[in-house]
């Protein structure tokens, strides 16, 4: 048992390496601007946000951390997510390569400043969102499959009383208002092909489980929308 565990926390420490020393940076990295306050706000926005949360859950959920860790080796997991699961990481990537390119080119003009506060605002909100998510569903998995080794069932507190998905609903939201954050009109761009990724796996995802998760299709009828209350 303890062998089985130590590539989980390798890869746990691994993915903690990539997410909170390089990704957030990433901006400040290609454009090599390191005075720039934007990028410096999100940086310690993303950070905070993983780092919180993941203590949190390590207390709350330890189990969590092995099942996020191991994810991509999961053998049940649906063969669509395979896919659409890699997509949406590297889509949060290249948002942010977008955002640093542009500032080193100079492709886009600024935003006001009034701009570059709503959307760092916007970001804690959709990242604190997510994170709440996180913490309350213990079943919160890196891939879309029945969790049945763990006893999965359905998670209806918390933000799951005002939506279905609230993890997508929340890093929509937090993904929308980068490029205006980092002033950057071509990080629409691979923002609005992740905001595709993201709701064609949230769809597939819920299909999913009201096929195949007791409960769920009862959640559903009581809990109406997937990701924004009164459109969808």
């Amino acid at each position: 048992m303890v062998e089985q565990d130590k590539p989980d926390i390798w890869r746990a420490i691994v993915q903690m390496v990539i997410v909170v020393l390089i990704a957030p940076f990433i901006p400040m990295i290609i454009s090599s601007q390191w005075d720039w306050w934007q990028a410096w706000a999100y940086a310690i926005a993303s950070v905070l946000a993983f780092v919180l949360s993941r203590l949190i859950v390590a207390r709350k959920h330890p189990d969590l951390i092995a099942e996020r860790a191991r994810f991509m080796q999961a053998k049940d997991t649906k063969p669509w997510d395979k896919v659409l699961a890699p997509l949406l990481g590297l889509g949060s990537i290249l948002i942010l390569v977008a955002a640093g390119l542009d500032r080193f080119y100079g492709w886009s003009s600024a935003f006001s400043t009034g701009v570059n506060i709503i959307a760092l605002a916007g970001i804690v909100i959709g990242y604190g969102f997510s994170s709440w998510a996180l913490v309350e569903n213990r079943f919160f998995s890196g891939t879309v499959r029945i969790q049945t080794e763990r006893g999965h069932h359905v998670i209806s507190t918390g933000p799951y009383r005002i939506m279905r998905h609230p993890g997508y609903a929340g890093g929509l939201l937090g993904y929308i208002f980068i490029p205006l954050l980092f002033n950057s009109v071509w990080a629409f761009v691979p923002t609005i092909l992740l905001m595709i990724v993201m709701v064609t796996r949230t769809a597939l995802e819920d299909k999913t489980l009201q096929a195949e998760l007791p409960g769920y299709r009862e959640f559903a009828q009581k809990t109406k929308y997937r990701l924004i209350p009164g459109i969808w």
